[in-house]
Formats: structure tokens, C-alpha cells, sequence
């Protein structure tokens, strides 16, 4: 495993952050300890979560996840660096979502209750919420970090200019500042590389991209005609499941993968694995984080740290992928 810096932190992480996200729904408990166990043996120490996983249950299995990792970080909490993340809708109250003053505080203690923790070391915002002034929200997390419930904060699926705003109001306000970022990043979603990452560099934030193999598509496994048994893409996974296929299942795609499968064969190694190395080869980029359902899935993603790409290889994937850096419409 390598490690790197977190950002202009002094916290050092490994490049390979485990995601838990189908813990508790997809992934029943045992198989998520397993997937926990081989990670943590890979050199894995970082350990991403949310309080509303597992991501397409509903909101009464919402806080599902965290109680499993919680379990598996029994006796064992030292050795390990804990993200996790609040915004979404936790229950049938109005104020039970966002990120309000109310909302924030309630939360991060439901959290570390599930956890089985007295801090996290990484306490994000799951999205923007755009209801609630951001002086507020930033006022309700110094107060996490004062407290000594969150060693530092981050946001996730924020756009450039909201965390630019952002981190302008915290320096005028004097309160704790983002150190973080959680983007959606691979080869078919390459928006961020025009501002968000620009920013992200300029302001020394650690980069900690999901989706790298974008649900799964990257695998090269699916088949545009043939639809899916398990996985990501299914109706098993209910609302998930409905929001990958729109981001991802579409002729296009699958299109640019025959092209990458192409690419990647001449290197003889497989397409999930070159598709993280493309990910972690931008120097922006903290630590990938990767998830399965099952801890089999995991070899070929753990593998993916040693591979250093050919720049003539990443040239061609850069090349086959660049109208992704455009949004829905090609350039």
C-alpha cells in the first residue's frame, strides 16, 4: 500500500480508501466484515461512510452501515482513519436532513453512536444544501470540530464555486475550513478536471474521488443489451440502482468501454484495474475510494496501487474519454 499526505494536513492516509456504502443492504454483515478484513490486510487504513447508508434503502435502514463498521472497529479504532457523512434525510421530521445548525449537531452524535466512537476523523457534508446559509453550516461544524467530535471537515458533490464560497466565508469568519473533497471522478465522469480539481490544487484540499469504476461499468462486465443480474445497476438496490443506470447506462458508454477494453488489453491487464491506476495517476488526487459487495471483487482494485500506467497508455485513455470532461453533450 502507499500513503500520502491528507491535503495540507498533517494526516497521512493510504491511497485506497474502502467505501461501505452497500454494507447492511447489498452486503449482508459477515461478507462486509470479510470485505473490511482484506482491505485493512492490504495496508487499507482509511474508511469512508455515511449516516444514511446503505445507499438505496429506505430511511429505516438509514444508520445501518455505520452500526457495521462500527462492530468491526471494536478494539481496534486507533488503527484506522474514520470519514463519514451527514445531509441526507435521516427521518420523517423536516429538520431531519440539511445541513443546519440543528440538523448537524443532532447527527454527528446519532453517528458516533452507531460508530461506537467518541470522534470521527473526517466529518463531510453529503451534498449542498443550499436551503441553509452557509455561515451557519460552517458555525455548526467548528463547533463539531471544537468539541472533539470531528478531527476535520469536508464536503462531497459540492460545485467549484459553492466550496470557493465556502472556504472564503471560513477564513472570514475564523472558523474551522474544509480540508477535503469527494467528488464523483473515472473515465466516463470528467467534468471535475476543468474547476473543481484546478481549485482543489490551488487550495492544497486532499481529493478523495468515489466512483472510480463508475458502479461497476468500468469492469467491463455489462453488456448494454443485457440487463444486469447483481450489482449496482439492479432493482435490487432500489433508488441506487435507478440513479446509476441514468448516469452511466447508456450506448455511449458503453461505446467508450469497448474502446478502453481495447486499451487496456494491449497492456495485458484488466480494464477495473487500469481504469483506478487512470484515477490515481492525476496528481490531485489523495486516495481513490473503491467498494464491492463481495471481498473477491477487491483483488483486482488492491492491485490496482502498484500499476503505474505508460504515459503513452494514459495519453490514449485521456484521448478515447475527453468529451466526458464536457457533461452530456459531446465536443
Amino acid at each position: 500500500m502507499q500513503y500520502r499526505k491528507f491535503g495540507s494536513t498533517g494526516l497521512t492516509v493510504s491511497r485506497l480508501c474502502l467505501g461501505t456504502m452497500t454494507f447492511g443492504l447489498q452486503t449482508e454483515e459477515d461478507a462486509s466484515r470479510s470485505i473490511m478484513d482484506k482491505a485493512a490486510d492490504a495496508g487499507v487504513n482509511f474508511i469512508d461512510t455515511a449516516n444514511v447508508y446503505p445507499l438505496g434503502g429506505t430511511e429505516s435502514v438509514a444508520g445501518r452501515t455505520e452500526e457495521i463498521v462500527g462492530r468491526w472497529l471494536k478494539g481496534k479504532r486507533d488503527r484506522y482513519i474514520l470519514a463519514t457523512k451527514a445531509v441526507g434525510k435521516m427521518g420523517p421530521s423536516a429538520w431531519d436532513q440539511g445541513a443546519s445548525r440543528k440538523h448537524l449537531l443532532d447527527a454527528i452524535d446519532a453517528s458516533l453512536k452507531r460508530l461506537n466512537t467518541d470522534y470521527v476523523d473526517l466529518y463531510q457534508l453529503h451534498s449542498d444544501d443550499r436551503d441553509t446559509p452557509l455561515d451557519e453550516t460552517l458555525e455548526a461544524l467548528d463547533t463539531i470540530v471544537r468539541q472533539g467530535k470531528a478531527r476535520y471537515i469536508g464536503v462531497s458533490n459540492f460545485l467549484a464555486y459553492r466550496l470557493a464560497r465556502a472556504l472564503g466565508r471560513s477564513d472570514v469568519l475564523g472558523v474551522s475550513r474544509f480540508v477535503s473533497v469527494q467528488p464523483r471522478y473515472n473515465l466516463l465522469f470528467r467534468q471535475i478536471e476543468r474547476e473543481l480539481l484546478p481549485l482543489a490544487t490551488e487550495e492544497q484540499l486532499a481529493v478523495i474521488p468515489y466512483n472510480p469504476l463508475a458502479g461497476g461499468l468500468l469492469t467491463g462486465k455489462h453488456r448494454h443489451d443485457a440487463v444486469p443480474s447483481e450489482g449496482r445497476f439492479t432493482a435490487t438496490v432500489g433508488k441506487a440502482g435507478e440513479m446509476y443506470t441514468q448516469r452511466y447506462w447508456h450506448e455511449r458508454e458503453f461505446q467508450t468501454i469497448e474502446k478502453l477494453k481495447a486499451i487496456a488489453a494491449q497492456t495485458g491487464e484488466t480494464l477495473a484495474k487500469t481504469s483506478l491506476a487512470w484515477v490515481l495517476a492525476n496528481p490531485a488526487v489523495t486516495s481513490a475510494i473503491i467498494g464491492a459487495s463481495r471481498a473477491e471483487q477487491l483483488s483486482d482494485t488492491l492491485a490496482a496501487i502498484d500499476l503505474v500506467l505508460d504515459p503513452e497508455v494514459k495519453a490514449k485513455l485521456d484521448e478515447a474519454t475527453v468529451e466526458y470532461r464536457w457533461g452530456d453533450a459531446p465536443r
